[in-house]
């Protein structure tokens, strides 16, 4: 019998414990979370096989692997302590404190053989393995770019303000740059979201650059959130899950002696992307789902873009649901 503990009961919780109970294979969901009246809520909703615990404590002996559905630096502690276990886990953290604190876990991974699977979500996350995946496509890639739209509740929105507001990180010929805000460039995702304004941003960069260690210039770039600034404290959870996001992947390098751009588009409501990543990441990690295979075997702290084969992994997000498609729109250098 495979066990899986989920910590977080929110939007992004919600659609990943949905997911994990749909899996074949696992058997009994854990659901822990911040508030243990919204862990019971969500284990009464999904019924068959759910139970929530508490979410202090050691990580349960017969966990086979831990999703990690909470922000910040609450999801490098859990992580932690699932280490200490021994047991793998997958966060889908994307602010830049929680994705810090959970790459200095490297070292404590790699002693304990564990992996543990950073940003499982559209953007970092689906967004890194479609990068991976065309690149794959050419003979020689050399440039990344991502950006992302799109939130997945409260603290999906502060996260996103925070990053747009601080100091932006961009990889360049073998560097790390961070350069002055410089405001924000029109990206276009497919319809329905259309054209955005974007600007360049630090969290999440670090493990684009980990899937792709090839190129010489990436960089993430973020939409302003789809919601009026003045009404941001006052929106329900249901307002916040109403709106679309979407990701747009553009990798440039050389095929033969031609340089090209492949250019990757998803939009989904990012929740529901999030959850289906995350919840695909951890079966994985607790030995279900053997058509998505991994790269390599090396343990440590591991971008998800760096830790799957691109197709299968695509492959199996289809089938839940969530997919990406060739976007033909302009790309821009």
């Amino acid at each position: 019998m495979t066990t899986v503990l989920l910590v977080g009961a929110g939007a992004v919780g919600a659609r990943t414990a949905r997911q994990l109970v749909d899996t074949p294979g696992v058997e009994q969901l854990l659901i822990a979370a911040r508030s243990s009246e919204r862990a019971r809520e969500l284990a009464s909703a999904i019924g068959k096989g759910t139970r929530a615990v508490a979410l202090d404590g050691d990580v349960p002996a017969e966990v086979a692997a831990v999703a990690i559905a909470i922000p910040g630096r609450a999801a490098a502690r859990f992580a932690a302590r699932a280490l200490a276990a021994g047991v793998p886990a997958a966060a889908v953290t994307d602010d830049e404190e929680g994705l810090a604190e959970l790459l200095a876990l490297d070292d404590r991974a790699r002693k304990a053989g564990v992996v543990v699977a950073v940003g499982c979500g559209l953007v970092p996350g689906l967004g890194d393995v479609l990068a991976r995946h065309a690149a794959d496509g050419l003979d020689e890639a050399d440039e990344v770019h991502v950006a992302r739209v799109g939130v997945a509740g409260p603290e999906c929105v502060a996260a996103l303000r925070k990053a747009r507001r601080d100091r932006p990180r961009e990889w360049h010929d073998g560097a790390w740059l961070t350069p002055r805000r410089l405001g924000s460039q029109l990206v276009w995702f497919p319809e329905p979201i259309g054209a955005r304004e974007c600007e360049v941003v630090a969290p999440g960069v670090e493990l684009l650059r980990e899937s792709l260690p090839e190129v010489r210039h990436a960089s993430l770039r973020v939409g302003e959130p789809p919601l009026r600034r003045a009404r941001v404290a006052a929106l329900t959870r249901r307002s916040l899950d109403d709106g679309w996001g979407g990701a747009r992947i553009e990798v440039w390098g050389w095929r033969g002696r031609a340089r090209e751009a492949v250019v990757y588009g998803v939009i989904e409501r990012p929740e529901v992307a999030a959850g289906t990543v995350l919840a695909v990441t951890t079966a994985r990690l607790a030995g279900l789902l053997p058509q998505v295979t991994v790269r390599g075997t090396r343990s440590g702290v591991r971008a998800l873009g760096a830790l799957v084969d691109p197709a299968p992994f695509l492959a199996e997000l289809a089938r839940r649901g969530v997919k990406a498609a060739t976007f033909e729109g302009v790309a821009t250098a």
